[in-house]
């Protein structure tokens, strides 16, 4: 029997030699903050990025601890949470919408150990990189669907801000279906907000009384496809598969994946290698995936979908490739030509095709 004094004689043994007699303490791990514009919910732009932060503690299990904070305004209380973020001993913050910018650029400058990376922006330091998907890639391909669909040649998109990256969105929509159905136009409503299901519901509603039968959005919601549904059209879903909650009405949908970013970034963080710049990936790198298309969409359109998929997806072909025309006829992009990542990251302009004019 090891007794009291056996093991005081142990320590004082230890002592003298300069042993420990203290456990061994694992690693601590490293803290990954996120914050994120909507609810996280079971859809949308907030689901896949907190599908993507999942994915990342899957991968590296405990040599990572993830917190977020979901609903975060745009703005002041955007500031003071990445702030508190990094203050709680984040090394690696994810600032997931456009309007986290300019507050992710403030507070890391004032946290130079810490490694920010804002989604869709294009401000960038030394401890602050960008990244972003080509979802106007998926966009198009939801076009090409779209323009197969319609039988009014009316289509419509709910729309949340007038920002380069939703202006392209729209763009690339039209483009698509233009490209089966040069005749289609496209009706735009914006709600000015990321996620309002009560907004998109009802900007879907006053779309389809104008004659829309294709809706697409560029919201968080699944509210415009659960309008399409009871109306009777069609709809696709936007940045995750939203087939669940309108499963007559979703043809198929354009979805982010940024698990594998997540994942490749935290370790080069982690590792010491990782360089600030911009990431923007689409189709070919596998950020941007469509969802499986139903069943109701027809052969015709289904071959024309898979084939401009198959091109995108190879680089053979760009969304934005001349010749485009502006809503006055005017060439923005001459045959042969396509639009430079400059002109794409500040486009404010609609092409041929959509109706009304964009919001100052």
């Amino acid at each position: 029997m090891i007794t009291r004094r056996t093991l005081i004689a142990f320590a004082a043994l230890a002592a003298a030699l300069g042993l420990s007699t203290a456990p061994a303490h694992a690693e601590e791990p490293f803290k990954v903050g996120f914050i994120y514009v909507g609810p996280v919910g079971d859809a949308g732009w907030t689901y896949a990025h907190d599908q993507g932060r999942l994915a990342l503690e899957k991968s590296l299990g405990a040599k990572v601890k993830t917190t977020y904070v979901e609903s975060v305004p745009e703005g002041a209380d955007a500031e003071r949470v990445i702030r508190k973020l990094a203050a709680d001993g984040n090394k690696l913050i994810f600032t997931t919408s456009f309007g986290y910018m300019n507050p992710t650029e403030k507070v890391a400058k004032a946290f130079p150990g810490t490694t920010f990376l804002h989604a869709t922006g294009f401000k960038t330091g030394k401890n602050l990189g960008v990244y972003e998907t080509r979802l106007y890639e998926g966009a198009y391909l939801l076009g090409v669907v779209a323009g197969k669909m319609t039988k009014t040649k009316t289509l419509g998109v709910v729309a949340s801000f007038p920002i380069p990256e939703v202006i392209r969105n729209i763009n690339a929509f039209t483009l698509g279906a233009q490209s089966v159905n040069p005749a289609v136009k496209t009706k735009v409503i914006w709600v000015n907000s990321w996620y309002d299901p009560a907004k998109e519901r009802q900007a879907a509603e006053t779309l389809i009384a104008q004659g829309v039968d294709v809706l697409n959005q560029n919201t968080d919601s699944p509210a415009t496809l659960q309008v399409a549904q009871e109306k009777g059209v069609y709809a696709f879903g936007w940045d995750s598969d939203m087939s669940k909650f309108a499963p007559k009405a979703h043809l198929t949908a354009s979805t982010n994946n940024w698990g594998d970013y997540y994942i490749e970034t935290t370790k080069a963080v982690m590792a010491k290698t990782w360089k600030s710049g911009e990431v923007r990936g689409g189709l070919q790198e596998g950020m941007v995936k469509m969802s499986p298309l139903n069943p109701v969409v027809p052969p015709d359109a289904a071959k024309a979908f898979e084939e401009k998929k198959a091109l995108i997806s190879t680089g053979k072909f760009k969304p934005f490739q001349g010749p485009i025309k502006d809503q006055s006829g005017a060439v923005k992009v001459a045959a042969g030509s396509e639009v430079a990542l400059k002109d794409l990251l500040s486009m404010n302009f609609y092409v041929q095709g959509v109706e009304g004019s964009i919001p100052k």
